[in-house]
């Protein structure tokens, strides 16, 4: 019987270390069982305080894991509990689509941002973002913040701009990447950067940052947060969850945070 006992606790101890294993970072046993949204990184200060908003309404309580679009479309590919998924940029949600990963009618376009320049909130840098501008040479023997610049979408901004206003080859060495655009932003809130690329949302977001200048819209692909539900959700409130986002108070926040409201066409 004891040994019965032993092997019984042993069994059940792996079975937590699995179901551990499979939940995405942000996620628990604990919230595993609410409304799982995966959303960018770049949209946490603005969800922090939707997800509230829409748990009065509707009693449903979002449980929110943050990070770089890309590796939450491969969490979701590995088949982590998203029920809804709010990407930055239309690349990894047409991934989720090919693999027929969301759920038909629900995708659409949701917000846009700006990529924009930023330096610590008591630096005293002036420049000009244009072709060829001398960003390496602003940098000086510091470095430039971004997240991932193959993967992650601020990156892949950046990177185009770069490329695009003839910088790239000169400042990629003096590139920090972070994992999503979240870690870029705090490398230059720490001084640990001397400079960043990240959203203009998230300059808005933190105190001890500000904006040197705006990338040209011209520059990089147009940035675009597509949202849907992902396939086999059963629970309603996804859908109800995406609505809300369209309400007067989801908007205001939003648009407070400095996101543009996309009109509601699809993708």
């Amino acid at each position: 019987m004891r040994a019965l006992l032993r092997r019984t606790r042993v069994s059940l101890c792996v079975s937590f270390v699995v179901i551990f294993a499979l939940l995405p970072q942000g996620v628990t046993a604990q919230t595993a069982s609410r409304l799982v949204v995966f959303a960018a990184a770049s949209m946490q200060t603005a969800l922090a305080a939707i997800a509230p908003l829409f748990a009065k309404e509707s009693g449903a309580t979002p449980a929110i894991s943050y990070g770089s679009s890309g590796i939450l479309a491969k969490q979701i590919e590995q088949g982590a509990p998203a029920e809804v998924f709010i990407s930055a940029d239309v690349k990894w949600m047409d991934e989720l689509e090919t693999k027929k990963l969301l759920a038909p009618g629900t995708r659409r376009n949701l917000l846009g941002n700006s990529l924009v320049l930023i330096e610590p909130a008591d630096a005293r840098l002036q420049l000009k973002i244009a072709p060829r501008f001398d960003l390496a040479g602003a940098a000086d023997d510091g470095r430039i913040a971004v997240c991932t610049v193959e993967s992650c979408p601020a990156g892949i901004y950046a990177k185009e701009a770069l490329q695009k206003l003839g910088v790239w080859n000169g400042v990629e060495p003096k590139l920090a990447q972070a994992a999503d655009v979240r870690g870029a932003l705090s490398l230059v809130a720490r001084g640990e950067a001397k400079l960043g690329i990240v959203y203009a949302t998230d300059a808005k977001a933190e105190p001890k940052v500000k904006v040197v200048d705006v990338f040209p819209g011209a520059s990089h692909s147009p940035i675009i947060y597509p949202a849907a539900v992902i396939a086999g959700t059963k629970d309603p409130a996804a859908a109800a969850f995406l609505a809300f986002l369209n309400t007067p108070a989801a908007v205001k926040v939003l648009m407070d945070q400095g996101f543009r409201i996309l009109p509601p066409i699809g993708h």
